[in-house]
């Protein structure tokens, strides 16, 4: 159905809206997850991009504000979302006073630890595009962003809450960064247009090496009345300048607050409102200005924020809802609000990257593509598949410039490698969807294929940042043993059970690239190599919970370089023995966030031999109900999404349907905590996003898992192909008692399979499911099955879909 049609329908239906165009936005609520670990950037931004400016606390600051009641230290210009560890960005923070105590310089407040000032509770607004908070100290700060640039406007009361103080607004310029990794750093002021700018050079919150920014801020809206810098708690007129830097190699003493500030008089407007303009560049600070100056040149906030509400509903109109009768608006807001947060990152950074000269895109804040591969690549590609191919061409050119395809990057660094080289399986996943688009795009694929290559046959000196280790003992032996011998490289000698199952999936993807690039004798090397998780899979391990058995028998074990078995309890690592015993240190054991009981249905590439060695589809089917019913699950955490729909490899699409709908909105709703963990940059909100549309990825392999929509009905355009692909549910029910697919047709002809491939969303079409209260035989046959290695591979290097 053409998206005309589609909106004229829903415009003749007074009850049942389609969401499209700019009442879209009504339905974002950026504040989901901004407490309890959640770490969402809830501040203003544009799809992928470089600004987000919001306010910083002093609480849980990963991405800069936080609903967590604590108070306000600044607002700065560039954040990450979602993020768990250490808080990232918040570079250069401005912090604005309305007037220092009996007009004396120095009883305004300087360093970040006592400037923090409360904030007044539910004033925080956040809107795609924009974001409000008032202070106690009766100025209210507002923002929005173009691509590298911020614009606040500061309302300033007219009588300062400070004592004794007259309207004189002084705003200071931080030397800081949120997690204070400050290395060194210079500032000026300019005494006659009030213009601070400077630089600093500061670490990655998730990875070696460091980067140095650059910023450049200029104000309107009243005169400038003086201007200086401070050092530690004290502030001068004179000089205009200042640096810091490392003494003797450590930071020296505790990072010591430094900055600049303009002091004006009464602003000259009605409102007592001054605009400050911050520009950011990784390039210089002449760029920082070229970039504000040419992207904000009238200081026009209303403007700006026009242009950001229009960026993203031109990106969220790429799909367009018919909620269907009933359907509330909290439901349509956990939607609109993960497709939101799955467009905030990566970063789009081209023309930012100071470290090689290349006419290619630069993308950045990767966080980390171990999470990221599992859905927001694979939503990415189906609602802007341009910026995916962008994506692709900037990985490309980081292994060309760089010598590795990255795992996890941030901050132009590189980020720690979690598991296996996942770029491997976001590369495979774009070949088999968008394969030709992308080589018309700009895409590279032989180049992309050599990058795969050396991540499975060589290993780097350092494996903790990228490629993968243990490769001597994985040629040789076909599994990472537990006590590996690895003189070749240097990384955590942990994780040997999840590192073996990942690195046997990155090479099942690299077959794909292989196979179709016609490379047939690599092509089944990598395949066998696909199967060689079977070597860490003990089958006669058992496991208990207090004590009583689980009756489960069969599970991933460590496994020693002799070939024995050793032992890690199936449930550690899990919500319900030593949940956050194995993380990215020299402790962690042998699974990565997640307990052996999970890591054992990690078989993507062939879910029909991970079924027969655990006993055939009912056993797997009660195996599977039992790890999402035991407490042994964590849905926050991004290993947990594929096991919600692998009963479709089981013959059971039914049982995924239900276990969508436990999660969401049990754990995905509109509440503050709003899902489950952190967002880990889109993560929660793609799967979320996915799952409600009905169309969740294997992702890496051409197949998307079908379960009936949330809603009535969507439909995507295709950017590139100018196709749409609509899929309605007959017979909806929007208290989702009904939500088991009786039947299906595919443009009106009957389709059994429970899976679909990307060519539904290149070539268009309609899926219509008729829908019932009951399971019935749809997509349960062996030929409706999703594909598996076992099933589908021909010894001759085919995998067929």
């Amino acid at each position: 159905m053409a998206p005309s049609t589609l909106l004229a329908l829903c415009a003749l239906a007074s009850t049942v809206l389609c969401q499209s165009g700019s009442n879209i936005l009504s339905f974002v609520d950026p504040l989901i997850g901004t407490v309890n670990g959640g770490h969402v950037f809830p501040g203003a931004t544009l799809p992928f991009g470089m600004a987000k400016a919001v306010a910083d606390v002093d609480g849980e600051d990963q991405g800069g504000f936080a609903s967590d009641g604590s108070n306000i230290t600044g607002f700065s210009h560039m954040h990450d979302s979602g993020t768990g560890g250490s808080p990232s960005l918040g570079n250069f923070p401005l912090f604005p006073q309305a007037g220092c105590p009996d007009d004396e310089l120095d009883n305004c407040v300087f360093p970040k630890s006592a400037r923090a000032v409360p904030r007044i509770n539910g004033t925080a607004i956040a809107h795609p595009g924009y974001f409000s908070i008032e202070l106690a100290t009766g100025i209210k700060a507002e923002m929005t962003v173009t691509s590298h640039t911020a614009l606040y406007r500061f309302t300033f009361p007219e009588t300062p809450t400070e004592a004794n103080a007259t309207l004189s607004p002084l705003i200071l310029a931080d030397l800081s960064d949120l997690p204070q990794s400050r290395i060194n750093g210079s500032i000026a002021v300019d005494n006659s247009t009030g213009r601070i700018s400077g630089s600093g050079t500061f670490s990655p919150s998730f990875g070696i090496g460091s980067y140095t920014l650059h910023f450049c801020a200029d104000f309107q809206g009243a005169a400038i009345r003086d201007t200086g810098v401070f050092m530690n708690n004290r502030a001068g007129s004179e000089p205009k300048n200042l640096s810091v830097v490392q003494d003797g190699g450590n930071i020296s003493p505790e990072i010591l607050p430094a900055g600049a500030w303009t002091r004006f008089h009464a602003p000259h407007g009605a409102d007592n409102a001054i605009l400050a303009r911050v520009g950011v560049s990784f390039i210089s600070v002449a760029q920082a200005c070229g970039n504000a100056e040419r992207e904000i040149p009238a200081f026009d906030f209303d403007a700006v924020h026009t242009a950001a509400r229009q960026a993203w509903t031109d990106t969220l109109s790429a799909i367009k809802v018919k909620p269907g009768q009933g359907v509330d608006a909290s439901t349509q807001t956990i939607f609109w609000s993960g497709v939101y947060r799955a467009s905030i990152s990566p970063q789009d950074y081209t023309g930012e990257n100071p470290l090689w000269d290349s006419t290619e895109p630069y993308y950045d804040s990767y966080y980390c593509i171990w999470d990221s591969f599992r859905s927001i690549h694979s939503l990415i590609t189906i609602l802007d598949p341009g910026s995916q191919i962008r994506m692709i061409r900037s990985l490309i050119d980081i292994y060309r410039h760089e010598g590795w395809l990255p795992d996890c990057r941030m901050s132009l660094c590189k980020g720690f490698t979690q598991g296996g080289s996942n770029a491997d399986i976001v590369l495979a996943d774009a070949y088999l969807k968008i394969g030709a688009l992308a080589a018309a795009g700009g895409v590279d694929w032989q180049t992309a294929y050599e990058a795969v290559v050396k991540d499975a046959e060589v290993e780097p000196e350092n494996w903790g940042v990228q490629g993968r280790g243990g490769l001597t003992s994985w040629k040789a032996l076909h599994y990472v043993p537990t006590d590996d011998y690895d003189p070749h490289g240097v990384g955590l000698f942990t994780r040997s059970i999840s590192r073996t199952v990942e690195y046997a999936y990155d090479d099942f993807c690299i077959a794909e690239l292989a196979h179709g690039l016609g490379n047939a004798a690599d092509a089944d090397k990598y395949f066998g190599r696909a199967e060689y998780w079977r070597n860490m899979f003990n089958p006669a391990q058992t496991s208990t919970i207090n004590g009583t058995s689980t009756n489960f028998t069969g599970f991933l074990q460590p496994r020693f370089l002799n070939g024995t078995f050793g032992h890690q309890d199936p449930i550690f690592c899990s919500p319900l023995l030593n949940f956050t015993s194995c993380y990215l240190n020299p402790d962690g054991l042998e699974t990565y966030e997640g307990s052996a009981w999970l890591y054992t249905f990690f078989v993507p590439q062939d879910q029909a031999s991970l079924i027969a060695a655990l006993g055939g589809p009912q056993a797997f089917v009660t195996r599977l109900d039992y790890l999402h019913e035991s407490g042994l699950l964590y849905i926050g955490d991004e290993q947990a999404f594929l096991p919600v729909y692998q009963y479709h490899y089981a013959g059971r699409p039914a049982k995924s349907a239900v276990r969508a709908h436990s999660y969401i909105p049990a754990q995905f709703n509109t509440t503050r905590v709003g899902i489950p963990g952190n967002d880990d940059s889109g993560a929660m909100g793609s799967f979320v996003a996915l799952t409600m549309m009905g169309v969740f990825p294997n992702p890496g392999q051409d197949v998307y898992l079908i379960t009936p929509p949330f809603f009535e009905e969507w439909s995507i355009t295709n950017e590139i192909t100018g196709k749409t692909a609509t899929v309605r549910n007959l017979n909806f029910d929007a208290s989702y008692r009904d939500i088991y697919v009786q039947k299906a047709t595919l443009d009106r002809e009957p389709y059994a399979r429970n899976w679909l491939t990307h060519a539904f969303f290149l070539e268009g079409g309609v899926l219509e499911l008729t829908l019932g209260a009951n399971e019935s035989a749809w997509g349960t046959r062996g030929e409706d099955l999703p594909p598996s290695l076992s099933t589908s591979h021909l010894g001759t290097g085919h995998y067929q879909l």
